[in-house]
């Protein structure tokens, strides 16, 4: 193994043991069977947007855009404000929260794929093009998303506020089992194509004349990065800039455009950044920040240096 994949084995390996073991006290069955549910959830986060992120990369051959900065994110918000618009406050907060994750699951899948695929579709790479794409995109779904919430009552609204924010804190464990298979399922199809993805890294006209099915691998990948991200979105919220963050470390780190080398290196990143992260500000800071809004303020700083040294190349 890589000396540097190892370092970061290791490192993932005290994250997970400092979440489990640090402050633990009392009943230790208890404890270790409460915080195992809530690691297993950021473990599925972690490497569902580390991968998603990757892979997105890849199939539109620059580094700096993610499927958040495309406007998924927006749209999330846009179908949290439906609900509640449609529902109201106490309609929204007794729905089922395993109905209520399959239908954003496949909602958001969906508009994601018929996104992407819009942004992506046909060999259409020209970055200034897909980002005015992503943030028109944005704009109107923001728009729309303003006029709800001014539609909604007030105390209506504050229910829709919790599901503005990403929140590491507060996991429902209980959509474990619909989120951990499709998550599973999906980065396995994309472990197993990786070498598939190598191939698409050097560009359309490359991956054609080496005998790749260009359209078929293109719609496969953005339909396993729409599950992704959308399973994500589902179990913790919004989160636009960390897979940018992990994925910019990843590679800059690794020095390598090897999918077996980066993929791993992404997830590993993600899990010590989740994990740790979160043991650090529940078990020695007590809550006196979020991880979300470290995470966010740090992935935008990376986001705007690598749009300067584009700019400067």
């Amino acid at each position: 193994m890589d000396k540097r994949l190892f370092i970061l084995v290791l490192l993932a390996i005290l994250s997970v043991m400092a979440f489990l073991l640090l402050g633990t006290r009392g009943n230790w069955e208890f404890a270790l069977k409460f915080r195992s549910g809530k690691l297993i959830a950021l473990l599925c986060v972690a490497v569902a947007i580390a991968v998603s992120t990757i892979v997105f990369q890849t199939l539109c051959t620059n580094r700096i855009l993610t499927p958040s900065i495309m406007g998924f994110d927006a749209l999330y918000i846009l179908f949290q404000s439906l609900l509640v618009f449609a529902l109201g406050g106490i309609g929204y907060s007794g729905l089922n929260a395993e109905i209520k994750f399959l239908v954003e699951l496949l909602l958001l899948s969906g508009a994601a794929f018929l996104l992407f695929t819009l942004l992506l579709g046909e060999g259409r790479q020209d970055l200034f093009r897909m980002l005015l794409a992503g943030v028109i995109f944005g704009i109107l779904f923001r728009s729309l998303t303003s006029l709800l919430q001014r539609l909604i009552d007030p105390s209506e609204f504050a229910v829709l506020q919790g599901s503005l924010f990403a929140s590491f804190n507060s996991v429902d464990t209980s959509l474990l089992k619909l989120a951990v298979p499709l998550v599973a399922l999906s980065t396995a199809l994309i472990w197993h194509r990786r070498h598939h993805l190598d191939v698409l890294a050097l560009g359309r006209d490359h991956a054609i004349s080496l005998g790749l099915n260009y359209r078929a691998e293109l719609y496969l990948f953005l339909a396993l990065v729409s599950v992704l991200v959308a399973a994500s979105t589902a179990l913790v919220g919004p989160v636009a800039f960390f897979g940018l963050l992990v994925s910019a470390a990843a590679h800059e780190l690794m020095k390598d455009g090897r999918h077996a080398r980066i993929l791993t290196a992404a997830s590993l990143l993600a899990i010590i950044a989740l994990v740790g992260g979160q043991a650090v500000f529940e078990r020695l800071l007590g809550m006196a920040g979020t991880l979300g809004l470290v995470v966010e303020f740090l992935g935008g700083i990376v986001f705007l240096v690598l749009i300067f040294k584009r700019g400067m190349a």
